[in-house]
Order: structure tokens, then C-alpha cells, then sequence
């Protein structure tokens, strides 16, 4: 039988408390910054428009959206609505609050780590996940997946701190239950940490699972709401049963890595720390001694939830890889784990020089670089454009004109985005064709007319030059409301083609 008393190196080792929240301090500003470096240049997408549009609606209209939809990601857009108000709505200034909460993950993984192994360590860990692709991408976009990976490592921070602990108070169990319940009230697979932690403590403090289980009760229950409305409204990702998310790109590299050459490296780390845990594990297990506690910990975390997911995927398709996004910085710790585990093993064979640390840094570097750069560019989320269309009807429309937008297309790939989420540069144009404005709808995104029923309106009375901006891949035009307009006497005159999009312009 596994003993269930802490090991007594833990506390020998760990740094003080002091230099460790200097070093977490430092290490989450820095992770901020070069999240939020750049983040201003790629063009919002159609999740961040659910995030804005939604934020801009008075609260009574947002707390009436929730109701029918999102409700999963309510507690991030109430959020993101008070910050707006403060901040303003530049595509740099809601995506600040995602960069800040990457500074919290990585500085929470510094503690994490620390509270298990040196300081050195410790700031290590929290390096990687600073840099981790997953995260800094999660750190550039208006969405609330940086702040589930800064949530669950404070989870984790809690976890620790009950295991190092001869007797944990149940302050510490009560702290664990409030962080669990504002993570699923944040993204709702983040109940999935309550089996991580589970399976952690099993394996590592199994006396303590009678509390662990009252404690993740209890704050599941506390967000019991949102898990209702969650079950209610889960035809929103009804669209995944028609795409095969699960694929070993996404699971190996997409997920958490960003690119092939640092998924190598990163697992190369992993599998290093994952072959010196089972030699712990074994060797714990023939002494009768507590288990690694932070490898448990990590392992569990990287892996019991997206695991779940897979299996709850078979049944009913709700995977995507960025829904792993709370799970990276597990990744940032075995990955430092696996690079003092080289370290170690160099220094038993004789080696004083730490090259293997040099070359494990210089790796990192070399393969996650790219990848951070190309999160940087003006297309890098999911390929939108809108920046650029703005930018052509800015310089090229006239007062009076009118402008449409392509309909045919699922909502979050409507090009009238561009316009609701940047207004400023259509202040000349009109749009002719729109039925109900987002803030007054029932879901996130405006309806409109067909260019029929709007003509029927008489929205093109006396308009003589018309722009229409359609959605675009591969070269294939959606011909959406051309042949209406074609009807009523409209030539096209000019096309501008953008990476996304095609932005003609209709004259009578």
C-alpha cells in the first residue's frame, strides 16, 4: 500500500515564500507582455465578434442573450462588458485581459513548481509557459481560454498546497471548492479539473479523497446554473459532429504546441519526465513511499480531462482543440520536469557543464519563435480579414453609398462583422439590408434582409453605387444577393480581392 504521509524533502527544498512570489511576479509580467505583444495586428474573428458584440449589449439585453445562448462563456462577457466601458473596444484592448490572464497562469505555475522543487526550477516551468504557442495564443485573442489555463493553474496552486501539508485546514478545501466553481462558471469543461485533482490525490495523499470528493461537490453545485443552461443550449456546438476535430494533429500538435518542430522537442520533454515518474513510481512503490506528488499532479492534469473529452466526444461530438487550452500549462510543467530530469542524469554521469539545459533552451527557442511570430500577422486568427476591409470601404466609399454583406454563410463568417465590431470606418456607407441589429436579437450577431426584401423596403431608393463584400476560400465567390441586385440595374465596376473576402463595388 502506497503511504499517505508527505514527503519530509519537500519542504527542504522548496525556496522561501518571498523570493518565490518575486520570481512568479517577474515571470507573469514578462508572460503578459509577450502575449499582448503584437496582439493588436491580427483582424478580430468570429468568436471574438461573439465576445465584443456581446459585451456592448446593455446588461439587461446581455442577461436576456444568455438565456437562449452562451451561456457557458456569460461570466467572461460580463466581464469583457465592464471592461469596455473602462478600456475602450480596440481589437488591443480587449484582448489586454487575455494577455493579463496569461500573466497569471505562468506566475501560478512558478508557485506551483516551487512549492515541489528549487526556484530555479521553478522560474524554469514558468518560462515555458510563458512562451507555450497555446497560450500565447490564448493570451492575443478576445476569448476566455487563458483565463480557464490561469484558473486551473491557481487550482492546482490550491491542490499543492493541500498536498505538502501533514493536515490540511479546510480553509484550503474551501478555497479549492470557490476556484472550481468560478472555473466551470468561466468555460464548463473545467469540472473536469475536480477528476485531475481526483486522481492526483489517489495517487499521492489517498487519505484526503473523502474531502477532495465533499469539496468538488460542493463547487460543482455551486455552479449548478450554468451547467443547466449548458446542458439547454448545447445544439451551439451541434457543428462539430460534421468535423473530425479529434485527429492526431490536433491532439499532438494544434492543441497545445502550434507547430511540428516544437510539438518534438515539447513531447521529447514530456516522455523524458513521464520515463523518470514511472521510476519514482516504482521505486515508491517497493519502498512504501509517497508517490512524486508534482509529476502526479501534472499528469493527471494533461491528462484526465482531455481524456474525458475524447470519451464524452464519441458519444456526443464536442471536442475542439482549443477546448484543451486550461490543460497547457501542465504541458509548461512536465516539459520543465523533463529538462531537470536530463539535467539530473548529465550531472550523475559527470557532466558539470549544463549544455543539456542550453540545448533544451535553445531548442525551445528556435521551434517556438516562428510559431509566436506567425500568431502575429494580420491573418492569424482563423484567417479573417476584417482589418482589411475596413480599410478598403475607409478609403474608397462615398457618403451615400450602400454597402451588403454576405449572408450565405454560417454567422461567425459574415463579413458584416467587420462592420459591427469596427464601426468608424463605415461611416459613410448604409446598410441597406439590415433586419435587426445584434443588441436587439436574441443570439449575438444581426439579422438581415435578402437584397429583394430590402429593395422592397425601398432601401435602395435613389442609391447609386452599392458595395458588396462577400465571404471568399479558395478562389469560389458566394454569389449571395448579386443576381437581386443585377435585377435592379446594378453593373459591377471594380473588385478588390482580399485574403478572405471580395469587395466589389455596384454601380447603376
Amino acid at each position: 500500500m502506497v503511504a499517505t504521509q508527505p514527503l519530509a524533502v519537500v519542504r527542504s527544498v522548496a525556496p522561501s515564500p518571498r523570493p518565490l512570489i518575486g520570481a512568479a511576479a517577474v515571470v507573469g509580467a514578462a508572460a503578459a507582455v509577450i502575449s499582448a505583444a503584437g496582439s493588436w495586428i491580427p483582424s478580430l474573428w468570429g468568436d471574438e465578434a461573439a465576445s465584443l458584440l456581446s459585451a456592448r449589449r446593455p446588461l439587461g439585453s446581455l442577461f436576456a442573450m444568455l438565456t437562449h445562448v452562451d451561456a457557458v462563456h456569460g461570466l467572461s462577457y460580463i466581464a469583457l462588458h465592464f471592461w469596455i466601458r473602462v478600456f475602450g473596444s480596440s481589437a488591443f484592448s480587449i484582448r489586454v485581459p487575455s494577455a493579463l490572464a496569461i500573466g497569471v497562469c505562468a506566475a501560478a505555475v512558478v508557485v506551483l513548481c516551487g512549492r515541489f522543487g528549487s526556484l530555479r526550477f521553478a522560474v524554469v516551468a514558468g518560462a515555458v509557459a510563458a512562451v507555450l504557442p497555446r497560450l500565447t495564443y490564448a493570451g492575443g485573442e478576445a476569448r476566455a481560454y487563458a483565463w480557464d489555463a490561469a484558473i486551473a493553474a491557481v487550482l492546482c496552486v490550491v491542490v499543492a498546497e493541500i498536498l505538502v501539508r501533514d493536515r490540511p485546514s479546510r480553509r484550503w478545501w474551501i478555497a479549492y471548492g470557490a476556484v472550481l466553481a468560478v472555473g466551470v462558471y468561466t468555460f464548463l469543461y473545467l469540472a473536469l479539473m475536480a477528476a485531475a485533482v481526483g486522481v492526483a490525490v489517489l495517487l499521492t495523499r489517498r487519505g484526503l479523497l473523502r474531502s477532495w470528493a465533499v469539496a468538488s461537490a460542493a463547487g460543482i453545485a455551486a455552479a449548478s446554473p450554468v451547467l443547466v443552461l449548458g446542458l439547454l443550449e448545447r445544439n451551439q456546438i451541434s457543428y462539430l459532429a460534421h468535423r473530425d476535430e479529434a485527429t492526431p494533429s490536433s491532439l499532438l500538435v494544434s492543441m497545445w504546441f502550434g507547430s511540428i518542430p516544437f510539438a518534438v522537442v515539447a513531447w521529447a520533454l514530456i516522455v523524458v519526465a513521464g520515463v523518470g515518474w514511472a521510476v519514482d513510481v516504482r521505486r515508491a512503490l517497493r519502498l512504501s513511499r509517497p508517490l512524486p506528488r508534482l509529476e502526479s499532479l501534472a499528469f493527471a492534469w494533461l491528462i484526465v480531462p482531455v481524456g474525458m473529452l475524447l470519451l464524452m466526444n464519441i458519444v456526443s461530438p464536442g471536442f475542439t482543440a482549443r477546448y484543451g487550452t486550461f490543460a497547457a500549462p501542465a504541458a509548461a510543467v512536465l516539459m520543465a520536469l523533463g529538462v531537470r530530469r536530463l539535467v539530473r542524469a548529465t550531472r550523475r554521469a559527470g557532466v558539470t557543464r549544463p549544455w543539456i539545459a542550453v540545448a533544451a533552451a535553445a531548442a525551445l527557442g528556435a521551434t517556438v519563435i516562428p510559431v509566436w511570430v506567425a500568431q502575429r500577422q494580420p491573418y492569424a486568427q482563423n484567417q479573417s480579414d476584417w482589418n482589411q476591409i475596413a480599410a478598403v470601404i475607409h478609403a474608397h466609399a462615398r457618403r451615400g453609398d450602400a454597402i451588403v454583406f454576405d449572408e450565405g454563410v454560417r454567422p461567425s463568417r459574415r463579413t458584416r462583422l467587420a462592420m459591427d465590431t469596427d464601426p468608424q470606418p463605415f461611416a459613410a456607407v448604409r446598410d441597406v439590408t439590415l433586419a435587426v441589429p445584434y443588441a436587439r436579437e436574441s443570439t449575438w450577431h444581426s439579422t438581415a434582409y435578402t437584397v429583394a426584401q430590402a429593395a422592397a423596403r425601398g432601401r435602395f431608393d435613389g442609391v447609386g453605387r452599392v458595395w458588396v463584400v462577400e465571404y471568399s476560400t479558395g478562389g469560389l465567390v458566394d454569389t449571395w444577393g448579386i443576381t437581386d441586385l443585377r435585377a435592379l440595374g446594378y453593373r459591377r465596376t471594380e473588385t478588390l480581392v482580399e485574403h478572405r473576402s471580395v469587395i466589389a463595388l455596384y454601380e447603376r
